[in-house]
């Protein structure tokens, strides 16, 4: 394909399902020069560097976040409608997680978020220092509850290498890991009762649990300082 139909945009479109399908590890400009039936010099000639690439693919893909309106959602609401929105991007991109860990991030897809971010907390009556912390609070607890699923995915990619049944592999080691767990008094429990299938289900229900919980913890501080205010 010649050089001049591609584009910086198409590189980055192709690099997030690279990065997907892939990881950070698995990301190459010679292999996404395959996917994009191009040569990896053109892929040079639009994006320089594959850190440049992995930063303009973790900017891109903030956009697809939805903002909530601040001027017809109260701060709770637009709140919890962020943090799931970024929860839900996260998991859809679990490389995300360890490009913050590995790479420089920055650009107007992810500084609209922060933006919003200050602008929520800051609607609920946060000072701006408390609207910082707040926001930061929210933002470390999404990207912890990526951390299983992002996991769970990397783990999958490394069993499967070499033609490995990856599902029989996580079966056995299941197997064993409940072996273990039936020394412990409330993990037994657990095993030995009908609350089995609600507590394999529970991670399911626990990020909305914690975001929630947070929450919850804010407001009360904001009505514990208001109170304070007016004595």
């Amino acid at each position: 394909m010649p050089r001049d139909t591609l584009t910086a945009d198409r590189i980055v479109r192709e690099a997030i399902e690279l990065l997907d399908d892939e990881g950070l590890d698995g990301l190459n400009m010679r292999s996404l020069a395959k996917r994009l039936g191009s040569a990896a010099t053109a892929v040079y000639w639009h994006i320089k560097t594959k850190d440049e690439l992995v930063r303009l693919a973790s900017d891109a893909i903030w956009h697809e976040v939805e903002l909530p309106d601040l001027d017809t959602t109260d701060w709770r609401t637009a709140a919890t409608a962020h943090a799931t929105g970024m929860h839900a991007m996260l998991t859809r991109h679990p490389w995300l997680g360890q490009a913050f860990g590995s790479h420089l991030l920055h650009g107007p897809g992810q500084a609209r978020h922060n933006d919003l971010s200050l602008g929520i907390y800051e609607k609920a009556g946060f000072a701006a220092a408390d609207a910082d912390r707040a926001a930061a609070t929210v933002l470390t607890f999404v990207l912890g509850s990526t951390l299983g699923p992002a996991a769970q995915v990397s783990l999958n990619r490394r069993l499967s290498k070499n033609g490995a049944d990856a599902e029989q592999l996580m079966a056995d080691a299941m197997t064993r890991a409940t072996e273990t767990a039936r020394q412990f008094p409330r993990l037994r429990e657990r095993l030995n009762t009908t609350a089995a299938t609600e507590y394999a289900a529970a991670p399911d229900d626990t990020f909305a649990f914690g975001l929630q919980s947070l929450l919850d913890g804010f407001e009360a501080r904001l009505t514990t300082d208001s109170a304070a205010r007016r004595e």
